[in-house]
């Protein structure tokens, strides 16, 4: 079995979040059963960008991260305080996590800002939100990234996306890369996408 933490920052979007848990569970229960996600947050409850409430199922001082082969990060809104958890400590401590043992890890729109924040992203490539009326691209080129102006850019193990409009493309390619390009064929079948 393979698990999957799906970090969580208040102020996040839920639709950017509920990719992951409905891909993956789908590949659960009608793909190869091999994947589990878990929701982790640092707060008992939060709150996502348009007001609406999580619980997430554990909070991060209670999971082991060795216990974990992938991580997922939703992007959100510095309106809601996203980046108050998303550039903490505690969430900088996960990423170099996963980065120093070179596990997948999957962001989607600006939570790539929060590889960059960390130092993981110097001198590699990546995107995050890519509106023209966004400063974003800008702020990951300061943190060293070398920008890619594509819906997803994938480098090595780092997958970073350009909107939310990438959410279910991004969750795909996540779990193509912890099973197969024929199973995740099979669960974009049976979800309608094919």
């Amino acid at each position: 079995m393979k698990k999957i933490l799906l970090l969580l920052a208040n102020g996040f979007e839920a639709v950017e979040a509920s990719v992951f848990t409905d891909v993956l569970g789908w590949n659960k229960w009608e793909g190869d059963g091999t994947t589990e996600v878990v929701t982790v947050g640092l707060h008992e409850q939060l709150q996502c960008t348009w007001n609406f409430k999580v619980t997430p199922e554990k909070l991060l001082h209670e999971i082991t991260l060795e216990d974990f082969d992938a991580l997922a990060i939703p992007g959100g809104f510095e309106e809601a305080g996203f980046y108050e958890d998303a550039f903490s400590e505690e969430f900088q401590t996960v990423v170099r996590h996963f980065d120093e043992r070179k596990k997948p890890i999957a962001t989607i729109c600006v939570a790539s800002l929060i590889l960059g924040n960390c130092g993981i992203l110097q001198h590699r490539q990546a995107t995050t939100y890519n509106h023209p009326t966004s400063k974003r691209l800008a702020q990951l080129e300061n943190f060293g990234a070398t920008i890619v102006n594509e819906r997803i850019v994938q480098t090595d193990h780092l997958i970073t996306s350009s909107n939310p409009g990438t959410a279910f493309d991004v969750a795909f390619r996540l779990l193509e890369t912890l099973t197969s390009s024929e199973n995740t064929m099979k669960v974009k079948d049976l979800m309608g996408f094919r």
